[in-house]
């Protein structure tokens, strides 16, 4: 079979000879070309950092955010094309606020992923419409069960619930150092909180970052934890800004003490 669209990629409709639908497949592509987003479920809450390349000297800094709240227990994180993820937000929102006005509650982690997942997916199945070319990050907090809740729609409005996801261009690298920290261990006292959590993903995008080769960017991360009194909010500038610094040198000291070990080889 051929692995190109040889004709099936004109819509989303229509499946190839092989069982692949390319235009979603593209708008997952559009998401690997994006800005790295992660979220990570700690012990006391959830984290969610995307980095947002500043494509221009002359943007402000705080312009076109890529994690937004949702509801007031609820918030998501969106990276690929910006405009396509700011529907899905507004989607999300309507989603929450006609779940509360219709039963009187707020609406739960995994009613709110499903409800989503299931927009998204409908974007893949008419001819005239095409697929979000953007992954939602979905952090929720249910205040029935007091537990709290880390989701990732793709582009397929295909739906998981996570300990660590990453989207975007450094996801690959990124997954493979989430599953070194402790978030999925069997007691939860184990793992970490979202302090450190914080620090971790601040971690984790500069070590992705290449300085001479990717544009410069923001790093904007919110939290949904107790510190929080578990509503959705921006983590502290100055907390941002010290997790940066403690992230850059941890980097600097491991690659120092490769360095050692490489001198060491050689000798």
């Amino acid at each position: 079979m051929a692995s190109s669209g040889s004709g099936y990629d004109y819509s989303s409709s229509t499946f190839s000879p092989d069982g692949r639908i390319f235009q979603v497949e593209y708008a997952s592509k559009a998401v690997e070309n994006a800005g790295t987003a992660l979220g990570l479920k700690c012990r006391d809450g959830v984290v969610l950092c995307v980095e947002k390349p500043l494509l221009n000297k002359m943007l402000l800094t705080n312009s076109s955010r890529r994690i937004h709240s949702v509801d007031k227990n609820s918030g998501v994180a969106i990276t690929g094309f910006v405009s396509d993820g700011r529907q899905i937000v507004n989607r999300a929102r309507e989603e929450a606020s006609n779940y509360e006005e219709t039963y009187g509650s707020k609406v739960p982690p995994e009613v709110l992923a499903q409800r989503i997942a299931a927009y998204v997916h409908y974007f893949t199945l008419h001819g005239s419409l095409r697929p979000f070319g953007t992954s939602a990050l979905i952090a929720s907090y249910d205040l029935e069960s007091k537990e709290h809740d880390l989701h990732m729609v793709e582009p397929s409005g295909v739906s998981y619930s996570y300990f660590g996801c990453a989207a975007g261009k450094g996801r690959q690298p990124a997954k493979t150092e989430m599953e070194k920290l402790a978030i999925n261990k069997p007691d939860s006292a184990d793992n970490i909180d979202v302090r450190e959590g914080v620090k971790q993903l601040a971690r984790i995008i500069h070590l992705l970052h290449e300085e001479g080769k990717d544009k410069p960017f923001e790093l904007e991360m919110s939290w949904l934890c107790e510190e929080s009194g578990w509503e959705h909010k921006g983590v502290p500038r100055d907390y941002i800004k010290e997790a940066v610094e403690w992230a850059k040198n941890d980097i600097e000291e491991a690659e120092d003490d490769d360095s050692d070990e490489d001198e060491e080889m050689d000798e």
